[in-house]
């Protein structure tokens, strides 16, 4: 039944989501400004532009918002370049899906070139025919067409190409699309993760053992 994979990168095959929830206090940190409790997960629904906004306001930041911008990014490339390492099961998994010739892609929300190189770095590029970032296709994935257009990629069906999200809004879009989907739980979206096992077609905690575990389950996924 399973004819392709797409794959989320952030909080699904990398463990990033705590990076990207204290990038805006290391920030500060270097500057000698002690985070308020809680600012990661308010900047956490913010933009680069409202975030930069929200540290001249109220921590008095003594640079221009584009500058704070590129300080934040900055905190991220970090990450992807030199630390940025995959979740429990993750490489594990792409093997036993490459071991059984099953084509395996990307989308992602994060800068192409950021997820590039972490890729590079972990030899993990091997395993995917490309990588879909929102960037690249200027959309979010509150669009189905970055899902449609990895898709294309594999050569596979909706119904047989299998999403694998932490992110609920994510799983929304593509399961209207018609594709199938896996639920990855990440601390960061935990308070999603309700309703991630409600909307998936599958729910995991992590990827530990996911072939074994759930391979048959996916095989007999009736379309």
């Amino acid at each position: 039944m399973i004819e392709g994979a797409i794959f989320d990168v952030d909080g699904t095959l990398l463990d990033t989501m705590p990076t990207w929830h204290d990038c805006a206090a290391r920030f500060l940190a270097k500057r000698g400004i002690e985070a308020e409790p809680g600012l990661g997960d308010l900047m956490f629904t913010m933009t680069p532009e409202t975030s930069a906004d929200y540290l001249i306001e109220h921590y008095g930041v003594d640079m221009s918002r584009e500058a704070i911008a590129k300080g934040l990014d900055e905190e991220m490339e970090d990450c992807y370049f030199n630390f940025a390492q995959p979740k429990p099961g993750a490489m594990e998994l792409l093997q036993d899906l490459r071991d059984a010739g099953i084509p395996m892609t990307v989308v992602t929300a994060t800068d192409f070139y950021c997820i590039e190189a972490a890729f590079e770095r972990l030899d993990i590029m091997k395993y995917f025919t490309d990588i879909f970032s929102c960037d690249r296709f200027h959309t979010t994935k509150a669009d189905r067409m970055i899902f449609d257009k990895a898709k294309e990629s594999l050569g596979s069906r909706e119904p047989a190409t299998w999403v694998f999200e932490d992110g609920l809004y994510a799983v929304h879009t593509a399961a209207g699309a018609g594709y199938k989907t896996v639920g990855v739980y990440d601390d960061a979206s935990k308070a999603d993760w309700d309703a991630l096992q409600r909307d998936a077609d599958l729910a995991v905690p992590d990827l530990i053992g996911f072939a074994a575990s759930y391979g048959e389950k996916i095989k007999n996924y009736e379309e």
